[in-house]
């Protein structure tokens, strides 16, 4: 009897920590916001685009995308420049041809016949033409591009989207089969 009254006592005091080790104090939670709260300006790509729009450039430094500037620029300087150059031939041939039909004798010119000067005409006016559609395409490009980069930069990009690549048995055949999932985890 009395190695149970020892087994009991030292039971108890053996155990009395561990129960009182339990008692918790209540922690101090702070939720923690997984979405992030940032204000969304729905305004901010018509606001990109209409920049661009009057210079071209202004958009992507709106955009913070100084990088871009001097690509437009140097676009549309080409464009142009391409679009004057054969502007001008085109005018000096037209004038030497409406000479020769008044019978003004250009001597920088007198070993091409009517024909040739006449396919210069058409050559460096079909030039000067595409040379203009690529000025006014770059010139759309650069509003597209302040437009397309105002919404991108409006995008929540973190880490919860995730690609990975797995390699799995199909269970019929027993074979390795390679797959890629798109994951996205909600928290």
């Amino acid at each position: 009897m009395l190695s149970r009254i020892v087994i009991l006592i030292w039971l108890f005091f053996s155990t009395t920590p561990l129960i009182f080790g339990q008692e918790q104090t209540a922690p101090l939670l702070i939720a923690k916001d997984s979405i992030k709260n940032d204000d969304i300006n729905p305004l901010t790509p018509a606001k990109a685009a209409f920049y661009s729009a009057i210079l071209p450039g202004l958009g992507q430094a709106y955009n913070k995308k100084y990088w871009k500037i001097p690509i437009v620029y140097g676009a549309l300087a080409t464009t142009i420049y391409f679009y004057n150059r054969n502007n001008n031939f085109y005018h000096e041939f037209r004038g030497v041809y409406k000479d020769r039909l008044a019978g003004i004798s250009n001597p920088k010119y007198d070993y091409l016949d009517d024909d040739r000067l006449i396919e210069a005409q058409r050559f460096y006016k079909k030039n000067r033409d595409l040379s203009l559609l690529l000025t006014v395409g770059f010139y759309v490009l650069n509003i597209i591009d302040a437009n397309v980069d105002a919404h991108l930069g409006q995008f929540n990009v973190n880490d919860n989207l995730s690609i990975r690549q797995d390699l799995f048995l199909d269970q019929r055949y027993m074979k390795p089969n390679f797959g890629v999932a798109l994951n996205y985890k909600f928290k």
